[in-house]
């Protein structure tokens, strides 16, 4: 028995995520939280929308099959599948933390807006332009090929697994749109492409398969978001990584 399937859900809307977005309408240089990174919480809205996660689970049949959970060691993470398999009335299923699951690291660039950064870094800000979001490295920070790296690493921990059908990964937007990049050995311009018309989704849900070890993982869904609406109406709210590579949360 081989895992065949990855279920991949981003964290609800968390605190930062809010911040974030009335820093950038209000044209403020930094995004102010009151936690570090791992520590953010989610949103009330957040907590909804994983509520709203839970019976969606359970309606698909995610424990229909022998089922390990990984999870990222970030808190709004973690409470993101707690709360969904809470409500849901899920068995929690094997748990991993696993710190290669963690949001991407933006070093001096994190919690600035946009703006911020063109105001205290325009170095790295001509870098990025240069370079491109897929190998731009923020000073003590991460690329999007840096994170790529760790996540094949978290893929061949995935293939030496065994007595499990369905693995269900609770991370972030940077952790899932990375890892359908690397399931479907994406190059730069083929994923830069993908990343432009694809957003994903506060507690959504994105699926791989494949028919077994060693076979070619095929995209069964991305970013799925009906639960929210139809099941508690909470709202959707997507808070993508922006251009310049700047994000919270």
């Amino acid at each position: 028995m081989a895992v065949t399937e990855i279920w991949l859900v981003r964290h609800g809307e968390s605190t930062a995520n809010v911040a974030a977005e009335h820093a950038e309408r209000v044209g403020a240089d930094v995004i102010e939280v009151d936690h570090r990174d791992a520590d953010v919480p989610l949103s009330p809205l957040g907590e909804e929308q994983s509520a709203a996660l839970g019976p969606e689970l359970a309606d698909r049949g995610v424990d229909d099959v022998a089922v390990a959970l990984w999870v990222s060691p970030y808190r709004r993470a973690q409470q993101t599948i707690e709360i969904a398999l809470a409500a849901g009335g899920l068995t929690d299923p094997p748990r991993r933390v696993d710190e290669r699951l963690r949001d991407r690291e933006l070093g001096v660039l994190d919690l600035l807006t946009r703006t911020g950064v063109q105001h205290r870094y325009p170095d790295e800000e001509r870098r990025r332009q240069w370079l491109g979001k897929y190998y731009h490295r923020p000073a003590g920070g991460e690329s999007w090929a840096d994170v790529m790296l760790r996540l094949r690493s978290v893929l061949a921990d995935v293939d030496r697994l065994e007595g499990v059908d369905r693995l269900v990964v609770a991370a972030h937007d940077a952790v899932v749109m990375l890892t359908v990049g690397v399931c479907l050995d994406l190059d730069e311009p083929a994923l830069m492409d993908f990343a432009a018309t694809h957003t994903v989704a506060n507690a959504s849900l994105t699926r791989l398969r494949r028919d077994g070890t060693g076979s070619p993982w095929t995209l069964e869904e991305f970013s799925a978001v009906e639960h929210l609406a139809e099941t508690s109406g909470a709202e959707v709210t997507e808070h993508p990584g922006r251009k310049d590579d700047v994000h919270a949360g």
